[in-house]
């Protein structure tokens, strides 16, 4: 079987490497441009790029997909099957409809729930106690084509994204080796979505990362969890705007305003919520390191 490969992030790098392990013909890779990182925007090649070229695999970073170039590469490259793994960019239908076994997908939640760019970090947010990966066949709207399989796992009740992203990883990288190897040998489901059960998982922006203390506990938690490792989430307190990572929880009679500080101390500082109070444990001041928020009040007391 070729396999044409095309994604961009370290979700994606760890399923290419599972092909290239797994004795997949990989007959080509897509991935997204080089793009400035860091302070000093230093010019960096996508995961996807770096691991392909260490194994000799061709690798291509179209600007644009429309435009006939692409498609006119993907002739030439003539795959059995286009592999797309956070790639980052819609596939026109001359490009879907070429490779004869189809292009399938793996996708960060249990679809039809949570399509777009940002479903694990939304799948936290909202406080979801289950997610996973699945595998589709493409279609042109966003994540809707038809299910060949899913993956299921629970989210922890303190994991964040980013330690959701780093277990979801090798699992949509299995199912993937399991779904061309089904495919190999014959027919595969396809189990349409359910439209009405659609969500959306839409980019995050640091404009969301802003704490809402007007929600109850548990989702202002949820927020602080699925907004770690990007954007952060955020919360001015006394005055000053810090980058919240860790939080907890408790139901408790309060009738403060919502945010309102109730108190800081060595265990964090405890913010009134409509249900209860949220103790913030670890953060970030502006200009300063990530450190226990007990730490942070040593040197740095809040007046109440």
């Amino acid at each position: 079987m070729r396999v044409c490969f095309m994604g961009t992030p370290d979700f994606a790098e760890t399923s290419l490497r599972a092909l290239i392990e797994g004795g997949f013909d990989v007959v080509g890779v897509f991935t997204q441009p080089d793009k400035p990182v860091g302070r000093k925007q230093i010019l960096t090649p996508p995961p996807v790029k770096t691991l392909a070229l260490a194994h000799n695999i061709p690798v291509w970073q179209p600007v644009k997909l429309r435009d006939g170039t692409a498609e006119k590469i993907m002739r030439e490259l003539a795959p059995d099957v286009i592999a797309v793994v956070a790639y980052g960019r819609i596939l026109p239908r001359a490009i879907l409809d070429l490779p004869p076994l189809g292009c399938v997908n793996i996708h960060g939640s249990l679809l039809p729930k949570y399509r777009g760019a940002a479903p694990i970090q939304w799948a936290v947010i909202n406080g979801e106690a289950e997610t996973g990966v699945t595998a589709q066949f493409m279609a042109e709207a966003l994540d809707a084509g038809d299910i060949i399989g899913v993956k299921r796992t629970p989210i922890g009740p303190e994991e964040t994204a980013g330690e959701l992203f780093d277990r979801l990883a090798p699992l949509g990288a299995e199912l993937l080796c399991e779904t061309l190897r089904a495919m190999e040998k014959g027919s595969v489901p396809r189990v349409p979505q359910n439209e009405n059960d659609a969500t959306f998982a839409p980019p995050l922006t640091k404009e969301l990362a802003r704490i809402d203390f007007s929600k109850p506990g548990r989702l202002v938690v949820s927020h602080i969890r699925g907004m770690d490792p990007w954007p952060v989430a955020a919360a001015e307190i006394g005055g000053v705007t810090f980058k919240i990572f860790k939080a907890f929880y408790t139901e408790k009679p309060v009738a403060a305003p919502p945010g309102t500080v109730l108190g800081a101390g060595k265990d964090g500082i405890e913010l009134a919520v409509p249900d209860g109070s949220v103790t913030v444990t670890q953060l970030q001041a502006p200009g300063g390191r990530r450190m226990a928020a007990g730490e942070y009040l040593r040197g740095h007391p809040l007046c109440l």
